[in-house]
């Protein structure tokens, strides 16, 4: 009596403690005393919390209390099983069996339904195939007693093979092997027992209805669907022989006629569509349930066609969720298992037929399922057979896969490819830039929009698009040429083509990337062309030819239809490969498009010209790139008309430069001395002027001389565009790879002979740009100066996620020396710092991939000095960049030999920094919310929380950064004499320490090994790593991992004592440490093996591992021996790694987030990404997601 007293008692309080942790208006401190007391529960004796969690689940509790007793039954049997005696564990199997048995209420909630199903499943699971074989025919009587009953059966059919469809590392293989063969050898008998529930319930419900018995029909609804629910779940996994065998194919296709049951029923045909064909002889079997789910989908795929097409405006929306319902499974099937109607050439060809007709239907949703399909058999049919000397067996099944694709490719004719490209040339611009007004607007189509859910952006859509013109043009290059040439002749052939609509310029730019597109694709280079006299070729060639005459015969003078005008030209480009005598008129009619456009820099009202001017300049790049050799006989033409351009001062400094590196591309076609000639003729008039000391010494000598050389804005902008010209010619300039071959490879890069007086100006440049930010120099600099050096909105903006305004395209174009005002003003001098910055940086970072020309020819004290004085006063986004851009190449490019000379004295600073900055703003975010970040430490924000989400943003984009340096510092290639430990998984006990090397024979082969020798790099870069572990940015922990991953294979391999204590104290405690993140799950197999590595290894030559894992709450020595004695049983890393895994959960007393987050949690698996109704949604969400409140943090 007093002991049923004491568990009352301990059940009053735990009801209490859970409405406390769920009641929002409980006190914070209420509400933590209850977790902190429920948890108290969870990992105290388990007999308590069995007893208690029993009494909490009858129906005088309320629902809430009642279901989170569920979930802490479901903990236990999941987590503290074993502690349970046998006799125990089959008392508590028969107790939640009767709570099968037991319903009175038959309005029981159906969260509550849900987990006492999933509570029986989860016993079945642990206990084992021999209580599920002992209960299967319980549960056959139990489901003939009553709707009720046999939706709560259905539910635990549902949940029992939850570990075979959802991956749970805590189960083992074994275990998993023996759950899936005892469902298999079951499925005879749960098959027809879900095949009768559906039967049953659903003619019930239908007859109850004709009865208006509404209140009973809808317990037999609830049955139906429950049934289809664990129908589904067995879906992904049972043989499709038995599925057609025991019914469930033929049940679910009728089911489609259903309008209450027709959702969940193609659920079940989604989930079979995709499955792949067996190799075994089940093979004809499969095909058979295949062609019969053909038959199922294809049937109701052309009503559903036939009703939208004929009677679109008397289609409701629900017809048509239905009906991507039904497309989305049918381009599944198809995708997949197309092989097995191949053989019937008429049910192909109807199949595409429809295939098509989803493809040209006007709504969207049908359209993109209809790509999908189209996109996977375009791959296939345009895919080369690889050519292998397969066995003689084989020849057959060879022979057989071109028998298919030769069907195909019959069926996929032109009265296929060509509507494909008309709907897709429709599509390929958005509904929000389809003007009503427009010439050219397709109104019977749904076009994109934002508003579409779960189909990604515009971009990625259109994207599939234009893979698919491009297919479609590999097959049939005339048919793709035709209608594409066609089409932009109906775009631009008005009567006056020079007033085109403005408001069409948006369908004229989709059709200009269509033509691109589709030229490539034509002219890729796997047909061969460039022999000529083809008939393909000719006819080809006529067709570009007619439009490319009729392209340069318009007359365009708009900014904005000169910009389109160039892009059309620019995308024949590869054509012009080909056919090289349309060049030179393509190259005269650039030219005279940018002669007749004004050349006035400051007038806002001649920003379109400007904008088109630059387009116009850029297509002469892409020209190059793309008509290769075909060009080069003009460019002594283009050389003389840039000259003479510069003369007359009609050609600005901008598009000099977007010219220049037009002309690398053309002479890199040429070989290298010509473009050694271009490089010089490029630069030897710039290096006059750049290396001149007057300038130098007026305005890089010392911080506040920047200031006065914001004054000379005509210098100013001349040099920032001779920054920008190094970034072109050293972009473009180099060793083709087809030069590599032909010319001797050892050749200097062509730039290395500049690089002597290019690269000092610009560090000196760097230097003074990098002390503006420095306390003493920013408190003494002019009001616009400082406004310029602050954030800017569309950083703001994207630190923010928020969509960027249409900011003025004045306020980003850089201004041209050649004509800028006398004085700039605050937008020009941020243009001007950031180009500076943005352009100066990739200079520097691109040089240093020269290799030994830059390491060796330049001074560490010069380049150190312009990069590291001030990198205490740098903000953390140009932190970021100088690492991204500068640092991590010169680390991947700098020479072993070099790396005492040039690493520490650069990464010494830059680690130092990087550690107290990371440490401080961490730690600072961790406890009080806020990283404070300097780069916004001035912004007077509107809203805090604005403020602190763009301080967050920036520290996590540093913190990414960093980690990926240290990503590239023990990348292989830097580290090729690390030794690779022995994955056998055998463990040395008796470690042999003299043939340990010492730390030193690593030096010239490891930058780990390097960076570990030298105290001034090793100490702030291991203390990064450890506190890495306990920053949550789980994404870039697995770059940290790889760092400490070669530091551990180092401590193994040399006889360094210090850095072996490190690891077996330090790296350990923190490995284990970092898995109590629950961010640090995505890299918890990391850090296990960490573990595991450190401990086989070194656990013998240090006490630190053993003493650390004592030193955790929940393990006693026996634990460890046990874990000990279990690792010499086994030679499997993969083995020993869970063994570990296993070990730390027990010690920590299942503490550890990184773990327990991968834990199969008994939440109902969505099948489809698209909720079937708000209510079951919001229900769902209330149940199972969200962010963990009160109890629902610990559970």
């Amino acid at each position: 009596m007093e002991e049923a007293n004491s568990s009352s008692g301990v059940a009053s309080n735990v009801a209490r403690a859970i409405v406390a942790a769920l009641n929002w208006n409980s006190t914070p401190d209420d509400r933590r005393a209850a977790v902190s007391y429920l948890d108290s529960i969870k990992t105290g004796d388990v007999r308590v919390l069995l007893n208690t969690s029993l009494l909490l689940v009858k129906e005088d509790w309320s629902s809430e209390i009642r279901l989170h007793a569920f979930k802490l039954l479901q903990h236990l049997v999941r987590l503290r099983w074993e502690e349970l005696s046998s006799i125990e564990r089959r008392n508590f199997a028969n107790l939640a069996v009767e709570l099968m048995y037991d319903m009175t209420n038959h309005s029981e909630e159906w969260p509550l339904k849900s987990q006492k199903a999933a509570l029986v499943a989860e016993i079945v699971r642990r206990e084992g195939i021999q209580l599920w074989q002992e209960l299967l025919p319980s549960l056959t009587s139990i489901s003939n007693q009553g709707p009720v009953q046999a939706e709560l059966v259905s539910m635990m059919l549902r949940w029992l093979p939850e570990d075979i469809t959802v991956h749970n590392e805590d189960l083992e293989g074994d275990r998993r092997r023996l759950l899936l063969r005892g469902l298999t050898e079951s499925l005879p008998d749960i098959l027809p027992l879900l095949y009768t529930i559906l039967e049953r319930h659903f003619g019930a419900a239908l007859s109850e209805v004709s009865r208006q018995h509404m209140g009973v029909a809808k317990q037999h609804a609830s049955t139906v669907a429950a049934a289809l629910n664990a129908i589904n779940a067995y879906a992904e996994w049972a043989p499709l022989a038995d599925l057609a065998k025991f019914g469930i194919i033929h049940g679910c296709g009728f089911l489609l006629s259903a309008a209450d049951f027709r959702l969940h029923a193609c659920e079940f045909f989604k989930l079979v569509s995709s499955r792949k064909r067996p190799a075994d002889t089940s093979a004809s079997e499969y095909d058979s349930a295949i062609i019969s789910i053909f038959q199922i989908l294809m049937q109701v795929s052309r009503e559903l066609l036939y009703k939208s097409t004929s009677t679109a405006g008397s289609v409701d929306e629900n017809e048509f969720e239905f009906a991507e319902y039904i497309c989305e499974s049918i381009v599944s099937l198809g995708s997949t298992n197309l092989q097995c109607i191949t053989g019937n050439s008429s049910m192909l060809s109807i199949y595409l037929q429809q295939m098509l007709g989803f493809f040209q239907h006007y709504k969207l949703g049908l359209h993109y399922q209809s790509l999908l399909f189209w996109l996977a058999l375009m791959r296939d049919l345009v895919m080369k057979p690889k050519v292998t000397s397969a066995p003689s067996g084989d020849v057959s099944g060879s022979a057989q896969l071109d028998n298919e694709k030769q069907m195909i490719l019959s069926l996929v004719n032109e009265d296929i490819c060509g509507p494909i490209l008309d709907v897709s040339f429709q599509r390929m611009i958005r509904r929000e830039k389809a003007f009503p007004g427009s010439s050219f607007a397709p109104v019977t189509l749904e076009l994109w929009s934002d508003d579409f859910e779960g189909k990604g952006d515009f971009s990625q859509y259109r994207s599939k698009l234009l893979e698919l013109m491009k297919l479609i043009a590999s097959l049939k290059p005339i048919l793709a040429s035709s209608k594409v040439s066609d089409r932009v002749f109906l775009i631009i052939n008005t009567p006056f083509a020079s007033l085109v609509p403005l408001q069409d310029l948006a369908m004229m730019e989709s059709v200009q990337v269509s033509l691109e597109n589709i030229v490539a694709s034509v002219f890729d280079g796997s047909n061969e062309f460039s022999g000529g006299g083809t008939e393909l070729h000719l006819a080809l060639c006529r067709i570009f030819e007619g439009l490319l005459q009729h392209l340069l015969s318009l007359k365009w003078s708009e900014p904005a239809l000169v910009e389109i005008l160039g892009r059309y030209m620019d995308a024949l480009g590869p054509f012009m490969k080909y056919y090289p005598d349309a060049v030179g008129g393509v190259i005269n009619k650039l030219f005279g498009l940018l002669t007749s456009l004004p050349c006035v820099m400051k007038d806002p009202s001649t920003s379109g010209a400007r904008n088109a001017r630059l387009q116009i300049c850029t297509s002469f790049i892409r020209i190059a790139k793309s008509a290769d050799k075909s060009i080069l006989p003009h460019m002594k033409g283009i050389a003389d008309t840039m000259g003479y351009m510069q003369r007359e001062g009609c050609l600005l400094r901008s598009e000099h430069n977007l010219l220049g590196e037009a002309f690398l591309i053309m002479a890199s076609a040429a070989g290298l001395q010509q473009q050694q000639e271009v490089l010089n003729w490029l630069l030897e008039p710039l290096s006059q002027q750049w290396v001149q000391l007057e300038w130098q010494n007026s305005y890089l000598s010392e911080p506040l001389g920047v200031v006065r050389l914001c004054l000379d804005t005509s210098l100013m902008w001349s040099i920032f565009h001779t920054v920008t010209l190094f970034e072109r010619v050293l972009k473009r300039s180099g060793f083709k790879k087809d030069n590599l071959n032909s010319e001797n490879s050892s050749m200097q890069h062509p730039l290395s002979s500049h690089l002597a007086w290019m690269l000092p100006p610009l560090l000196k440049l760097l230097r003074a740009l990098h002390a503006l930010w420095s306390p003493s120099i920013s408190q003494t600099l002019p009001a616009e100066v400082k406004a310029a050096m602050m954030i800017t909105d569309a950083e703001k903006y994207s630190l923010l996620g928020e969509g960027n305004p249409k900011i003025s395209k004045t306020s980003l174009t850089f201004t041209d020396s050649s004509q800028a005002d006398t004085e700039a003003n605050e937008v020009d001098i941020r243009n001007w710092l950031k180009g500076i910055r943005d352009s100066g940086y990739n200079v520097l970072g691109m040089a240093t991939t020269i290799g030994h020309p830059f390491f060796k020819c330049f001074d560490i004290d010069s380049v150190a000095l312009a990069l590291m004085e001030n990198i205490q006063s740098a903000e953390f986004r140009h932190l970021r960049q100088l690492i991204h851009s500068v640092l991590a190449h010169l680390v991947k490019s700098c020479p072993p030999e070099m790396w005492e000379i040039w690493l520490e004295k650069l990464l010494h600073p830059l680690l130092i920094h990087l550690h107290q900055v990371l440490s401080f703003s961490w730690s600072s975010l961790l406890h009080e919310g806020r990283a404070k970040a300097p780069d916004v430490q001035c912004i007077l924000a509107t809203s805090d929380l604005k403020v602190e989400v763009m301080e967050e943003k920036l520290l996590r984009d540093l913190t990414r950064e960093m980690c990926a340096l240290l990503s590239i510092m023990a990348s292989p290639s830097l580290n090729t004499g690390l030794p690779s430990l022995d994955q056998s998984g055998h463990i040395n006990r008796l470690v042999d320490t003299s043939s340990l090397k010492d730390l030193d024979s690593f030096l010239s082969n490891s930058m780990v090994a390097f960076m570990l020798k030298h105290n001034s790099l090793a100490i702030p870069v291991l203390q990064i790593c450890i506190e890495a572990f306990s920053w949550t940015v789980g994404e870039s922990m697995t770059k940290v991992c790889s760092f400490c991953a070669a530091v551990v294979v180092l401590s193994i391999s040399t006889r360094n004592v210090e850095l072996q204590k490190f690891v077996c104290k330090d790296l350990f405690s923190a490995a284990i440490k970092g898995l109590t993140l629950e961010s640090n799950a995505i890299i918890s197999a990391d850090l296990v093996g960490l573990c595991r590595d450190i401990f086989i290894y070194l656990c013998d030559r240090d006490p630190a591992p053993r003493q650390v894992l004592l030193s955790l709450p929940c393990i006693s020595p026996l634990d460890l021996a046990a874990f000990e004695e279990a690792l010499t049983k086994t030679l499997s890393p993969k083995e020993q790694k869970q063994l570990m895994r296993s070990l730390l959960m027990l010690a920590t007393g299942n503490k550890l987030k990184a773990l327990a987050a991968q834990k199969t949690v008994n939440v109902i698996t969505n099948v489809t990404a698209r909720p079937r109704s708000a209510v079951t949604a919001a229900t769902e969400a209330r149940i199972d997601d969200g962010e963990p409140v009160g109890l629902a943090a610990i559970m």
